[in-house]
């Protein structure tokens, strides 16, 4: 796993051992960084961090800053050793918070939102729907989620979704702010 583009390009990242988390692919996240590849002073969150390849790939384009939630020790282990070989420490911040949790309690608002939960275990419609509703999605931001084509979008949120890239193992669905 590599960083793309940017200022960090080429770096190859740690990666967490095991069948603990599923770290989205070169390809996969070149796919979503082509689609959206301007990051340059925005705020990003990144739920489900894992090895925070969405997050510093973001950082690596420009983003301002970006705030990691992940719950699982071994893959803080790794996100904090990708983050200090990237020397980018004082542009990021690790929550270690179950992603819900998280959701429920900051106040925080994001320009961008990259959602990738463990597949089939009904996190994302729960996750967007807490998006939403405390508002952390600033008006002209985008949730980016990455899951299961068994897991689809709920029909409340079908009239947000601005693009969507199916596959057989993985989607991609991009959901805008609500409407004011």
């Amino acid at each position: 796993m590599r960083i793309i583009t940017g200022r960090f390009k080429g770096a190859k990242l740690y990666t967490v051992d095991g069948l603990s988390t599923r770290p989205t692919t070169d390809f996969n996240r070149e796919m979503i960084f082509s689609m959206y590849p301007d990051y340059e002073a925005l705020r990003v969150l990144d739920l489900f961090a894992g090895t925070g390849s969405f997050g510093l790939e973001a950082l690596s384009r420009g983003a301002q800053w970006v705030d990691f939630v992940e719950f699982a020790t071994p893959a803080i282990a790794v996100l904090l050793q990708n983050i200090q070989k990237l020397k980018c420490t004082d542009q990021c911040h690790i929550y270690r918070k179950r992603v819900e949790q998280y959701l429920k309690t900051t106040r925080e608002q994001y320009d961008v939102i990259f959602l990738d939960p463990p597949y089939n275990k009904n996190l994302v419609g729960k996750c967007l729907e807490a998006i939403f509703k405390f508002k952390l999605l600033k008006t002209d931001g985008i949730v980016i989620v990455e899951h299961s084509p068994k897991e689809q979008i709920t029909e409340s949120r079908q009239a947000q979704i601005t693009d969507h890239k199916a596959g057989k193992i993985t989607c991609f669905t991009v959901l805008e702010a609500e409407p004011s």
